[in-house]
């Protein structure tokens, strides 16, 4: 091994991690609907342990991205990898409501990993590629289709709790990749979060791209959770039939992702952003007002287009804003773009229960994308008056 070269595997071992990460991050959200087979859960404690992994995996992303910073990735991943073993074991044999929602917090970490490789990554590479690079990692969101198409499949002939056992054996599997492969002399920034935070947390567009990331990504992890259940009782499809249709919006999700990021090294991105933002509100007014699940596919699918395009937009935006403080920016980002799919599945329970519709809740959606859209024609105007000459 002495000519073993470990920046060479950067690229395909992180993107292959985010894959398994996010495999592991949606297992619940995926199985939920076989698992209340055997737990009696409420639609309220259903909910919640959709969301608790969500809520926990978005919030440890900013020390993720601080510590990716100060460490770098392999100690990183070695560790995430480790501690979602237990929790896998843990859910495995789960009989009650209350071991979902514990084992589901520690899941939380699979969720977190995300912020690794965006802060990561860019390192290895010069700036007119960093879109494309961040892209191609964020492929790994492919991960949720994995789990989305094969674990109903799997469950159906060896059952839920043996399906999450064969997780364990990835953690095990990328234990192992990472001990071996993993750069152990990756560059660090060693500047305290605090300091960082102090230098950008007033940047207007640490908050934009924040908002941009709440909706492209939060859309993309909120429709992945929510589908599979919508589609069972909305549309009376089978819980097979439901994960191939989410798998769809999943895949297109993430390769458009590596198209977002090309573009954006390429083209202005945040003229590209209004492009994402005007096609995404369309997309979503039609599916507000879906009459069927052609219709309602095809809106589904659009937004998923956009989601990609602008999540590969907007991890090129991070690192090229922010270089020297990317680990804390990236951490922020990402954090309230996993916020992002938190929100969305309370908010439609909220208005459904209301209305017994979900139209108000996407129409609210729909809001939030002018704003976005309005923003990012801000940026484009600011970015055009701060040009020299």
């Amino acid at each position: 091994m002495k000519n073993f070269d470990a920046k060479k595997f950067q690229l395909p071992l992180q993107t292959a991690d985010f894959i398994v990460a996010f495999m592991v991050w949606v297992i619940l959200s995926t199985l939920l609907s076989v698992i209340r087979t055997d737990i009696e859960l409420s639609q309220g404690m259903a909910a919640w342990v959709i969301a608790i992994p969500v809520i926990l995996g978005s919030a440890l992303r900013i020390p993720f991205g601080y510590l990716a910073g100060k460490y770098g990735a392999r100690p990183l991943y070695l560790a995430s990898f480790i501690v979602l073993i237990f929790p896998l074991f843990f859910l495995s044999e789960a009989s009650t409501a209350a071991d979902l929602i514990i084992g589901g917090s520690i899941l939380g970490v699979a969720g977190a990993v995300f912020s690794v490789g965006v802060t990561s990554l860019p390192r290895y590479y010069p700036k007119n590629r960093q879109g494309f690079v961040n892209g191609v990692y964020g492929f790994g969101n492919i991960g949720t289709a994995v789990t989305a198409f094969g674990a109903p499949v799997v469950a159906q002939h060896f059952g839920w709790s043996l399906t999450i056992k064969f997780y364990i054996v990835l953690m095990l599997i990328m234990i192992a990749l990472n001990f071996f492969l993993g750069d152990k002399n990756e560059q660090k920034i060693i500047t305290p979060i605090t300091a960082q935070f102090k230098e950008i947390w007033r940047d207007i567009r640490l908050w934009a791209y924040s908002l941009f990331y709440f909706i492209t990504f939060g859309a993309f992890v909120a429709f992945t959770i929510i589908m599979p259940n919508h589609f069972v009782t909305h549309f009376t499809l089978d819980s097979v039939s439901a994960g191939w249709a989410t798998g769809v919006f999943i895949v297109l999700a993430a390769c458009l992702r590596i198209v977002g990021g090309w573009l954006a090294d390429r083209s202005n991105p945040n003229k590209l952003l209004m492009m994402v933002f005007a096609g995404m509100g369309i997309a979503a007014i039609a599916l507000t007002l879906a009459p069927n699940l052609p219709v309602f596919l095809t809106a589904l699918y659009a937004i998923s287009v956009f989601c990609g395009l602008g999540n590969g937009i907007v991890f090129k935006l991070v690192p090229s804003t922010f270089p020297n403080q990317v680990g804390t920016a990236n951490g922020i980002v990402a954090m309230i773009g996993g916020f992002g799919g938190f929100f969305p599945p309370h908010v439609l329970a909220f208005f459904f229960g209301m209305t017994n519709s979900n139209a108000p809740g996407f129409a609210l959606y729909v809001f939030f994308i002018v704003i976005c859209l309005v923003l990012a024609f801000v940026l484009v105007k600011q970015q055009a008056n701060n040009k020299p000459g």
